[in-house]
Order: C-alpha cells, then sequence, then structure tokens
C-alpha cells in the first residue's frame, strides 16, 4: 500500500513545494519510511484516504469532517501575522483608508465555506462588528479571492497570512492595487495529519522528521523557501477555537456569510 504525502494548503509556488516534498521523502527514508508525493484534486477524499502517511489541511475540516485522522503538528512560518506555531488571516480590500465597518452591505468573497482562515475567521470577526455582506462569492482558493477583488468582483477578503507572504514572495504582481485593512486574531497553525490506521511507532517517526526537516542546516533553504521556521506536535484541543468561533458568530445572529 503507498503511504501517501502531500502538502496541498500552500503549494502556490510548486517548485518550492515538491523540494519540501522531497526532502521530507528524503528524512522518512533514512527511518525506512517510503512516501509517495501526489497533488489530490478531490482534497477531503485525500485527508480521508486510508493511505495517508502525512498532509496539511485546515482546522474547520478537520474539526467537522475529519474526525478520525491523528495530528501529527503544525509548522511555524516566517510570515508577518505569525508567531510560534500560530497565524492570522489578513483582511484585504483594494482601499488601503477603509475598516472592515465600511463593508457593511458591499461584497465579501471567500475561498470556500470550510475554510477556516477565508470564511470562518471572517464570519467571526465580521459578527463582532455588526457587519453584514449583500452578496458571498466563493473563489476556490485564496489565490483566486485576490483576483476576485483586483477584478472588482468583490470588495473584502479574509486572507491566511503565509499564502499572503508567500504571494508576495513569489508573484508580488498579485497583490498590486490590494491592501491590508485588518486582522483576525491568531489561531494554532494549519494541522500536519495522518490516517486513523497509523500507527504510534509511525506516528514518532514522522514527528522526527519533521523536527529534523526544521532543524538539520542541510535542509535551511528547503524550510526557507516554504516560509518554515519550526514544526511542534499539537492535539485536537488546540483547535478548539474554530468551533468557538463559529458558536460565538451564531450567538451574535451570524451562521453564514
Amino acid at each position: 500500500m503507498n503511504n501517501l504525502l502531500a502538502w496541498p494548503m500552500y503549494a502556490l509556488h510548486p517548485p518550492a513545494t515538491r523540494t519540501l516534498m522531497q526532502a521530507v521523502v528524503t528524512l522518512l527514508a533514512q527511518h525506512d519510511t517510503e512516501a509517495q508525493p501526489v497533488w489530490p484534486d478531490d482534497l477531503l477524499a485525500h485527508w480521508r484516504d486510508a493511505r495517508l502517511l502525512l498532509s496539511q489541511t485546515c482546522g474547520y475540516p478537520l474539526v467537522s469532517q475529519l474526525p478520525a485522522v491523528q495530528l501529527v503538528g503544525t509548522f511555524h512560518y516566517q510570515a508577518p501575522g505569525c508567531s510560534g506555531r500560530h497565524y492570522r488571516s489578513w483582511l484585504v480590500a483594494r482601499n488601503k483608508q477603509a475598516t472592515l465597518a465600511d463593508f457593511n452591505g458591499q461584497r465579501a468573497v471567500a475561498n470556500s465555506t470550510n475554510s477556516h482562515s477565508g470564511y470562518n475567521a471572517l464570519r467571526f470577526v465580521a459578527a463582532l462588528q455588526g457587519v453584514t455582506f449583500s452578496q458571498l462569492l466563493l473563489s476556490g482558493g485564496h489565490r483566486q479571492s485576490l483576483a476576485a477583488l483586483r477584478d472588482s468582483q468583490a470588495d473584502i477578503a479574509a486572507v491566511d497570512c503565509v499564502s499572503w507572504a508567500l504571494l508576495a514572495r513569489y508573484a508580488p504582481d498579485e497583490l498590486c492595487g490590494l491592501h491590508i485593512i485588518g486582522e483576525t486574531p491568531a489561531t494554532t497553525g494549519l494541522p500536519l495529519i495522518t490516517a486513523a490506521s497509523t500507527s504510534a511507532a509511525r506516528l514518532a517517526t514522522l514527528r522526527t522528521a519533521l523536527h529534523q526537516l526544521v532543524n538539520d542546516p542541510a535542509f535551511r533553504s528547503v524550510c526557507n523557501d516554504n516560509l518554515i521556521s519550526g514544526f511542534s506536535p499539537v492535539q485536537r484541543d488546540d483547535y478548539q477555537d474554530v468551533l468557538a468561533w463559529e458558536q460565538q458568530a451564531a450567538e451574535l445572529g451570524v451562521t453564514r456569510l
């Protein structure tokens, strides 16, 4: 049975993602663990695959749709908006003088309704300020949400700060005319997961390999190219904020954008 490995969430610059996958394959091989890199199209099916050795998901599907997967940890990222294992979303718009309150009755865009950084976090901060939107466009990805803002198809979005930093490095033209006008609170970074069937010994191997990745000077440039600066194990309880934000928004009368 193939042991599947993927980094689908921050694959905004495929050469850097490929190099990262190969580095992890190399490290796992040192521990007698084979891994097959894949580029999944159906993310939910990929995350639920019994062959899953290691992948990265989002906190929202983790707590709402992936009850069986095991948590490996989370990376730390060297991007503005990140601190240790925590990250946040930027509120992005064309008008750099605007605040969130200015977008009451305006059009929002989100990558998908099962995204914490693009949907759940925006719903939470909008509910806290009593902001409602006239329309929600679902773009399919943070990159596409930014394109919708540039093309004036929408007026505001919440974009993962790591995605923003990667685009600033590798595709800065895609940020032209767009400005950070606010932020969401910070929460635990995107979870690295493995299948429910992964043994305790193999889970320990995965964590050892990821610690090696972020600490071995031989892989420093690989990590830097992906903005990775560290790794921490995590537990499901570390993602309770995701559900808490959803519940708080609901208590304020906002169940959807």
